[in-house]
Formats: structure tokens, sequence, C-alpha cells
């Protein structure tokens, strides 16, 4: 089983957000989160995943804007994670 933080951020996904039928390795690494036809995440699944991933990570995501960024796939979610991770 994969142990990359793409893998660890779509499990996250998967079970903070109940998504039922979908599993880790059916959300591709490129594709956008919200308002894919895949996932139909709105924007109450995107501020739950922020606050989730602030905890998990002990991040803050500032602004609705930093929020869409860091959301737009799981590649950009990494490394903005990855980013925070470093500086802090």
């Amino acid at each position: 089983m994969p142990t990359t933080l793409a893998y660890e951020l779509k499990s996250l996904m998967v079970t903070t957000l109940n998504l039922d039928g979908v599993r880790p390795e059916d959300i591709p690494d490129d594709e956008p989160l919200i308002g894919s036809a895949r996932l139909r995440l709105d924007s109450i699944d995107a501020l739950e995943l922020v606050l989730i991933l602030e905890k998990e990570f002990d991040l803050k995501i500032g602004s609705s804007e930093e929020s869409r960024q860091a959301l737009a796939s799981i590649n950009a979610l990494a490394a903005y994670i990855r980013a925070r991770q470093s500086a802090g």
C-alpha cells in the first residue's frame, strides 16, 4: 500500500468526507477536487476538508483564495502542505 503524502491525503478525504464508493486510488492526482463530477464535493465539503487538514497537518489556511489554490487538486494540496511544513 502506498504511503505517499498524496495517498494519505486521498485516504483522509475518503474517510473524513464519507465518500461512499470512492477509494483513495480512484482519485486522480491532478483532477480538481471541488466541482469534480467524480467526487461531487461542494463548498461545505471544502470547509470540512480545510478544518481536518489544519488539524492533521498543524497548519493554518488563511483565506478563501488560499484554500481555493490549496484544494485545486491532490498534487496542489500536497505541494501546499510540503511548503508549509518546510517553512515552519
